[in-house]
């Protein structure tokens, strides 16, 4: 069990104990009320004096009141006393919970139960964001777990299935159907990750992927049982690093074999490329490569099959099939 819940329930069990010491102190308090006040020849009922205990705990005063120094005493010693309770106990144990449940309200906190054979994604963020893009594109059924108000509000909005709550709960993990998921996704702090991973083990045996900030910690998800760790700065760097180094050497990276001998392979044109400006007419890049040319991306959009009249632009890429040594002959010339 997490230290979280753990804490949740020894605050009920002292809001409980508190409870019942304060009824025992109200009898009591009543019953010495009442002797006291026998002793002082002013005899009182015990509802008078149950009447003027409450009214005097809840700082409301009455039309009971104690002459003597020993009651004027008794009746400060309730008044702080019932500050005491609300303010330490009624006030931030019962009703801040209940005004935060109150703001909560419309927020998803459960899954449907339809949901199964889903990705739990827990951390919402620009990366997420594509993730989601791409998954709705596949009708792959996910989920995103966030305790960012503002996030599950502008998912929920657009019909996107979340979950408000903070994602280390083991009671939203719950929620969320992670015993039907077959992968969590922990794209939160590395410690909260952490926690997120123990979490989701303790439940089930689920396939977890963990999205790591700092690479020094790799080894603690991997601990706690994420059973992989990417980090994408270091995804980035590396693509970055190939892009870079993609016009000084004649590598042919990125190619799909799909027959024998034969490889798919995308180009980009760089500056200065005797391509540029040109048609596939004018350029015979069949009869110089021996590749062909199969599709052009163009602002994003692949045009299969062009025609002998297509121009390459800047923004063209090339999508062409040969064997290594023609595709070579091609990345030469569109650098």
């Amino acid at each position: 069990m997490k230290i979280k819940n753990i804490i949740k329930k020894r605050e009920w069990t002292i809001v409980k104990l508190c409870i019942i010491f304060w009824v025992f102190a109200l009898i009591l308090s009543c019953i010495a009320l009442i002797i006291g006040q026998y002793h002082e020849h002013q005899h009182i009922s015990f509802i008078e004096s149950l009447y003027f205990v409450i009214m005097t705990m809840t700082t409301l005063g009455g039309d009971i009141i104690l002459t003597s120094k020993i009651g004027r005493l008794y009746t400060i010693f309730l008044a702080i006393t019932g500050l005491f309770i609300f303010f330490t106990l009624v006030f931030p144990l019962v009703l801040i919970p209940w005004m935060e449940k109150q703001i909560e309200g419309g927020l998803p906190t459960k899954a449907s139960d339809e949901l199964e054979d889903h990705i739990i994604i827990c951390g919402y963020n620009e990366i997420v964001e594509s993730l989601v893009n791409e998954l709705e594109d596949l009708d792959i059924p996910f989920i995103v777990i966030d305790d960012n108000e503002h996030h599950i509000r502008t998912l929920h909005r657009d019909e996107i299935e979340c979950l408000f709550g903070d994602p280390t709960d083991e009671d939203v993990l719950i929620n969320s159907r992670i015993c039907k998921a077959k992968l969590l996704i922990a794209n939160c702090s590395d410690e909260k990750n952490a926690n997120i991973i123990l979490s989701a083990k303790e439940r089930c045996d689920i396939n977890i992927i963990a999205i790591v900030n700092d690479k020094n910690n790799t080894h603690y998800l991997k601990y706690a049982g994420a059973n992989r760790v990417i980090s994408p700065k270091a995804l980035l760097g590396s693509f970055i690093g190939r892009k870079a180094l993609a016009p000084l050497n004649d590598r042919i990276i990125g190619s799909t074999h799909f027959m024998t001998g034969l490889e798919i392979a995308e180009f980009p044109i760089y500056p200065c490329s005797p391509l540029l400006k040109k048609s596939l007419k004018e350029l015979t890049i069949g009869k110089s490569t021996g590749a062909n040319i199969v599709g052009i991306w163009k602002n994003g959009t692949l045009s299969l099959n062009p025609g002998s009249d297509e121009i390459i632009k800047r923004n063209s890429i090339l999508l062409a099939v040969g064997n290594k040594e023609q595709l070579r002959k091609l990345k030469r010339l569109t650098h």
